[in-house]
């Protein structure tokens, strides 16, 4: 038995704890996860309080792990390498809880309580999405205004941890709403707002193997065949509907790049790709491929539908001016591709489909 374990206060806390973990077992809360996130939340308030009051120092997560795995064996989340995990999401939520542990400088110590409706605020919201997401958000995030954002989407759209993780690495929070339009004078509230919302600037098309010189139909060739993950980046809500999109007015044919329906926004999405600068040609056009789908295909239940034009760069005077007199709900984003395939290489390089179908075909013999 360590010196600390003998210590009288330790063990006076420490079965305070075991008769909290004993209530929630009770209440059946451990095993869902606004209980166990709840539990967490409790123990790191716990340990930093300790460690502030008793000075027991790191080595005391030792003795705590050792305890409550004795007493709880089949909790998994009581290691000494969870346990320290909770302590840093409970300060990382909390960063005016920070204070010199042993080893640190002072410097580091802050004599100011959180806000305690931010404390709120944070706890509700965090235990609604798995220790898992958690543990990314303040792996890969610097605070708790950036996490908000992610925790909220994660819960409105149901992220798998991998779907948070590539969202926080394309800095989706920086993109999303940052496109040029012109909704508040087109559309009412609040599905103005709403729209805007749908928007991003710029698009990440990473998961596109092109050249720096690549067309439209092959951009357009690419997100259809990616069409999983392009659907992952315009964001929850978007349903296919169709590539070249044939509408006839007045005689005439014209084909609509992409077509989607916003099934929050119960709206047509029309999405013209342009792979070079924006000109303002570009934005009359898809006012009047809008008109027309507004006219030919929306129904008395539909609201307005709405055009997205992608480019590959704009200038925001340009599209400001071009879209100021518009009647349709339109907004402009570039895409971004970080990494171009070399040209020489493009017909070299076989597609994942292809290698799948050479290794079947090696199983097969």
């Amino acid at each position: 038995m360590s010196e600390l374990a003998k210590s009288n206060e330790y063990r006076q806390w420490i079965i305070s704890v075991k008769e909290r973990i004993k209530a929630s077992q009770i209440k059946a809360a451990v095993a869902v996860n606004v209980g166990l996130l709840e539990l967490y939340w409790y123990l790191g308030e716990q340990i930093l309080e300790k460690q502030k009051t008793a000075k027991w120092g790191d080595a005391f997560l030792k003795t705590m792990s050792e305890d409550l795995l004795r007493e709880f064996p089949e909790i998994k989340g009581f290691s000494r390498r969870n346990l320290e995990l909770i302590r840093q999401w409970f300060m990382f939520w909390n960063p005016a809880l920070s204070f010199t542990l042993p080893g640190q400088s002072q410097a580091s110590q802050v004599a100011q309580q959180p806000d305690s409706q931010m404390f709120t605020i944070a706890k509700q919201l965090v235990s609604q999405i798995p220790w898992g997401h958690n543990i990314v958000l303040m792996q890969k995030l610097d605070g708790p205004e950036e996490a908000y954002f992610y925790v909220q989407k994660t819960i409105e759209n149901n992220w798998s941890r991998a779907v948070l993780t590539h969202q926080i690495e394309s800095d989706l929070h920086l993109r999303e709403g940052q496109a040029i339009h012109n909704f508040e004078a087109t559309l009412p509230e609040p599905e103005s707002d709403l729209a805007r919302q749908l928007l991003r600037d710029p698009y990440n098309f990473d998961f596109l193997t092109l050249t720096e010189r690549h067309n439209e139909r092959e951009l357009e060739d690419g997100l259809i065949e990616h069409l999983t993950k392009f659907l992952l980046e315009l964001g929850a809500g978007f349903a296919f509907v169709g590539r070249q999109f044939k509408i006839d007015v007045d005689g005439d044919e014209y084909s609509i790049d992409l077509l989607f329906y916003h099934l929050r926004l119960h709206c047509y999405v029309v999405v013209e790709l342009k792979v070079d600068k924006f000109k303002p040609e570009y934005a009359g056009k898809l006012n009047f491929y809008v008109s027309a789908v507004d006219s030919q295909i929306r129904t008395e239940v539909d609201g307005p539908s709405i055009g997205i034009l992608i480019c590959k760069s704009k200038s925001d005077i340009k599209v400001e001016y071009s879209l100021r007199d518009l009647t349709k709900p339109i907004g402009v984003s570039e895409y971004q591709i970080t990494e171009n395939l070399p040209e020489q290489f493009r017909s070299s390089i076989p597609s994942i489909e292809q290698i799948e179908a050479q290794l079947e075909d090696w199983e097969n013999e």
